[in-house]
């Protein structure tokens, strides 16, 4: 862990984290109770206590064993472990905890009490991350070991608060990335994380529950480089949508060992996530799938494909998590053997713009209005509600923007409202709403600017928009001119003699090849299959040498089918075209030939 040496005292770090605690306390997931707490549910913790069991199964100790929870709850993490833990360690275990819920607290000390009478039971109303940078000092001076408190632990079973950014304010958020090390938008749990840490003994276990979310996001790098870099990671089981929370955060599963200075073999990586494809065996649920592989049926008639390989960071210690297997990897050499490029030599991939007033810039219904009050800055916008593959939807009402920038020289700057006196007087009765935007405003701005405006001189380009979320790619090609929303990204070809490699891209981006490819390279799904589109993952979808006639071929067809979009005919010419594709990239025509 690396700890900040800055101006920034211990006094505003528990001041920032009181405040934290004192407004919501997430426990992983949205808020389901009053004070914004969900616990684990059994099944689950039992899952990570029988791992962290069979662990001390294979280990011999003669000295007592400390136990930590660092975010209690009603204790269930704790009673499991201990029903797990093999019966002659039970009498010589002293457990620890921290928990910022007083009622919470108590449950767990009575249900402790209650099922393990002789154990020695130590909870402490207060917050983890306390404790830590209290006794490590927010300068780093690792005062922990002189401490009289017991420090260091040989298991650790944790499900640390769940709480993004936007929710902990900046305040918080800064002060926690300055003395936890964290770069960019981090959630709670990272801090968490890199607390178990610096307390784990060298030797010691820790099963971590944690949203799968910082296995493959950019603002993760820096959570995944400190896990690499502090702990010998065993096994990763990421659960994908089993929904064993019920919510819509996505739990994955780590058991790490603390650094002892010994390299271990590289991490087992297991994955579950729903699929359509048929089962090949039946069982209970989706942790006891876990134990299969394949396609596996759970009792309540869903499907789980499940897959059992070892953790790839792509090389770097900050890289993309995702499962590595003998017959992915071999697949994905033979899509480099057929890769040219990929879709970041095309141009810059970009997300729409963003008004932050969309009710006054985005609206369509400007053609109710009379022609004399129209303002006259209106654009076509492309929303994701006009997504379709290859060709956007028509709407008899469709969106347009007041978009009040242009270039000039080469720069851009805000559009001279008294040139347009319609637009002018529009924005003029939404002047109050649009100045309360302080940030335009401090950033030194026109009050009517939109905040993302993006490249005025690129919405007349031919361009490939698509979609954020989608069980299915839906990418489209926009020669309309339009602006493109802030619930899409885009790309134009930053050479204009480039534009058949937008067609060649739309081809590839809408097959069946980059469904797998993306799958085994980032499998960023959330629930019902949905993937997520984004910058750094589509910018590295693969693209053939586009001189080939095979290529050329994929450029006319793609062409053919926008141009007979939507039609019987159309839907035809994509299967050829899906084809195409799959041998341009591994050089056999579908996934099974």
């Amino acid at each position: 862990m690396t700890v900040s040496s800055g101006p920034t005292s211990s006094c505003q770090i528990m001041e920032a984290l009181c405040e934290t605690r004192s407004t919501k306390r997430y426990d992983f997931i949205t808020a389901e109770k009053a004070d914004g707490a969900v616990y684990t549910p059994k099944a689950l913790a039992d899952f990570v206590s029988q791992k962290i069991a069979e662990v001390v199964r294979e280990q011999t100790t003669e000295h007592s064993l400390r136990i930590l929870d660092p975010a209690i709850g009603h204790g269930e993490l704790l009673v499991s472990l201990l029903e797990h833990l093999p019966y002659q360690q039970k009498g010589k275990i002293e457990v620890y905890g921290f928990e910022t819920d007083p009622q919470a607290l108590d449950i767990a000390k009575d249900r402790l009490a209650q099922h393990f009478p002789g154990i020695s039971i130590r909870f402490e109303r207060g917050n983890f991350l306390e404790f830590v940078l209290e006794h490590f000092g927010p300068n780093g001076h690792r005062n922990l070991f002189s401490s009289t408190i017991h420090q260091a632990y040989d298991f650790i079973i944790a499900n640390p608060p769940y709480v993004r950014t936007q929710i902990m304010g900046a305040k918080q958020t800064q002060l926690l990335s300055e003395q936890f090390g964290l770069s960019g938008r981090i959630d709670l749990y990272y801090a968490f994380v890199l607390g178990i840490s610096q307390v784990l003994k060298p030797q010691g276990i820790a099963g971590i529950i944690i949203s799968n979310r910082f296995m493959t996001i950019k603002s993760g790098a820096s959570i995944r480089q400190s896990l690499v870099d502090q702990f010998n990671i065993r096994h990763v089981w990421d659960l994908g949508d089993t929904k064993l929370f019920g919510a819509a955060v996505l739990p994955a599963v780590l058991l790490v060992q603390g650094k002892d200075g010994h390299k271990r073999e590289t991490p087992a990586f297991t994955s579950i996530y729903q699929t359509s494809e048929p089962a090949t065996a039946l069982v209970t649920d989706p942790i006891t799938a876990l134990n299969e592989e394949g396609v596996i049926e759970v009792d309540d008639g869903r499907h789980f494909h499940v897959q059992h390989g070892t953790l790839d960071t792509n090389g770097r210690p900050d890289g993309v998590w995702r499962i590595a297997t003998a017959a992915g990897d071999t697949w994905l050499r033979t899509v480099e053997a057929h890769s040219w490029g990929t879709f970041r030599d095309i141009g810059k991939i970009r997300v729409g713009v963003k008004t932050c007033a969309d009710k006054i810039f985005i609206r369509d219904d400007w053609q109710d209005m009379a022609e004399l009050e129209r303002p006259e800055l209106l654009r076509p916008l492309t929303t994701h509600h006009v997504a379709r593959r290859f060709k956007a939807l028509s709407s008899n009402r469709p969106s347009h923007i007041l978009y009040p920038h242009e270039v000039v020289e080469g720069r851009r700057r805000a559009i001279d409202l008294t040139q347009h006196p319609r637009s002018q007087a529009y924005l003029t009765t939404h002047r109050l709403a649009l100045e309360g935007r302080k940030y335009i405003i401090e950033a030194g701005r026109q009050w009517y600017e939109i905040w993302v405006p993006q490249d005025p001189n690129a919405w007349n380009q031919s361009k490939l928009v698509f979609r954020d979320i989608a069980e299915e790619p839906t990418f489209w090609i926009d020669s309309n001119g339009s602006v493109v929303n802030g619930d899409c990204y885009w790309l134009v070809a930053q050479n204009p003699t480039d534009i058949d490699l937008l067609w060649l891209a739309s081809a590839i981006a809408n097959s069946t090849f980059i469904e797998r490819f993306y799958d085994l390279c980032f499998h960023n799904k959330l629930y019902a299959g949905r993937r997520r589109f984004i910058t750094q993952y589509v910018e590295n979808f693969p693209l053939p040498d586009p001189r080939t006639s095979l290529s050329k071929s994929i450029i006319a067809k793609a062409k053919q089918v926008h141009v007979h979009t939507p039609s019987s005919f159309s839907e035809m010419l994509q299967q050829e075209l899906n084809a195409m594709v799959w041998e341009a990239l591994t050089g056999c025509t579908s996934p099974s030939s």
